[in-house]
């Protein structure tokens, strides 16, 4: 087997074997010999048919599945040779001439990135400090009193915070558009959630007031379903049906017993929400922290990437929220999951030679703390460990995460890591996070 390696772009390789003729020859003849021993041929008796009228009748199929199955079985020796790490399908392109006794084919393919781990040295990360205040507690019960709340029907001018029940038409240089009118539908002041501005015009509303509101579509069409009305003036003509406000109900026992307390026991119900918090409060703390960490390693490491990778990154992140979406069959640009797909392949390469470098193995002790908090959340805590260590494939990605935080453990053993006070607050919201 003669085998030649050419450099395509970037990760790319062409990859030319050229397969022994006598090989495909002698294979060809011993299949053939095989067959003769079963073969039936119009005009012979059964196993009786010459070797010379099998290589005319069969000899040009054989011969094309022998170098198929050669062309198989011959790239993985001749990668190795060459010292390779494919990804990906390869793309092969056959070039076979019997006359001229030539088999062989040109393989091509992306293969995977060999780089030098990046120093940390002098690099210095920061790690969030906060405690969970009384005020945070206080502003939680808040939280879910309005999650509870009912409403009331009022009879005075609608403001922030209000609920309004209202029927609408609106209408593009006189003419309806899609989606431009509704009847009966509720709406809260202050949410956002319609078009610029019409929230903001039905503020002092009363019941039965009917309000003609002008406004115009953003310059941005994700902000709406059609994209000829950017930039648009429209006329929405609304009737308010009823004001209604917000009824937050009293923080007791009966509140206490709606959130899962049988006994109304408030005190109860405010330590273990505290203690809800505070473990929300170590995970936001370790999750930021290990943000942290993968920012840095993608820093101090500048990869090539294979494509063929990152394809098939971005076709799991599709059809994760395919499943999200229990099995909705629409589309989605690749494009919109690439920039996401291209960080997890670059730090599951970059992860992955930073284990193997420092010879870090996946602790068992770990592993059993994480599958133990796990349980902790089900009733009967024992029966989800069983559940865990009966089946590999479930303790599977347990042991990743866990090799995965024992390389950010890792790395801050060799940065400087700073305390930054901040409060609970900071941490818990979305844009903290971002």
């Amino acid at each position: 087997m003669q085998v030649a390696v050419e450099n395509g772009q970037g990760l790319e390789r062409r990859m030319t074997v050229g397969l022994e003729a006598d090989q495909v020859d002698a294979e060809v003849e011993k299949r053939l010999r095989e067959f003769a021993h079963s073969a039936r041929v119009p005009g012979f008796r059964p196993g009786k048919v010459p070797l010379k009228v099998l290589r005319q009748r069969y000899g040009g199929q054989m011969r094309q599945e022998v170098f198929g199955e050669l062309m198989r079985t011959s790239f993985s020796e001749a990668v190795a040779k060459e010292e390779l790490r494919p990804v990906g399908v390869p793309r092969i392109e056959p070039d076979m001439d019997v006359s001229a006794r030539r088999y062989a084919y040109r393989a091509v393919f992306e293969v995977l990135p060999r780089f030098e781990l990046g120093r940390l040295d002098g690099k210095t990360l920061k790690r969030p400090v906060a405690e969970v205040a009384d005020a945070d507690l206080e502003a939680m019960l808040m939280r879910l009193r309005e999650q509870q709340r009912t409403w009331s029907v009022v009879e005075r001018p609608a403001q922030l915070g209000d609920r309004l029940k209202i029927s609408y038409t609106g209408t593009l240089d006189g003419e309806p558009f899609e989606g431009s009118s509704e009847e009966d539908g509720r709406i809260e002041l202050g949410l956002g959630d319609m078009l610029p501005g019409f929230e903001e015009g039905l503020m002092g509303v009363q019941a039965g007031d009917e309000r003609r509101l002008d406004l115009t579509f953003p310059d941005f069409p994700d902000q709406h379903p059609s994209e000829h009305l950017s930039g648009k003036t429209v006329v929405f003509t609304v009737r308010v049906g009823e004001v209604a406000e917000p009824v937050l109900p009293e923080l007791n026992a009966d509140f206490a017993r709606g959130l899962g307390f049988p006994d109304g026991d408030l005190d109860g119900f405010r330590l273990e929400l505290r203690q809800n918090m505070e473990r929300e409060l170590k995970e936001l703390i370790q999750a930021r922290v290990k943000e942290q960490v993968m920012d840095l390693l993608l820093e101090v490491n500048r990869i090539d990437l294979p494509e063929a990778l990152v394809r098939e990154e971005i076709g799991a992140l599709k059809q994760r929220i395919r499943r999200n979406l229990r099995g909705s069959n629409f589309e989605l640009p690749d494009d919109l999951f690439r920039d996401r797909a291209r960080r997890r392949v670059a730090l599951g390469l970059i992860v992955g030679e930073l284990i193997k470098a420092n010879g870090i193995e996946v602790d068992p002790k770990r592993v059993r703390e994480m599958v133990e908090g796990l349980a902790s959340t089900y009733e009967n805590p024992q029966q989800a460990i069983d559940y865990f260590y009966a089946d590999q494939e479930r303790l599977a990605p347990v042991e990743s995460l866990t090799l995965e935080n024992q390389v950010v453990d890792w790395v801050l053993d060799q940065v400087t890591v700073e305390d930054e006070p901040t409060t609970f607050e900071k941490l818990s919201t979305p844009a903290a996070v971002e």
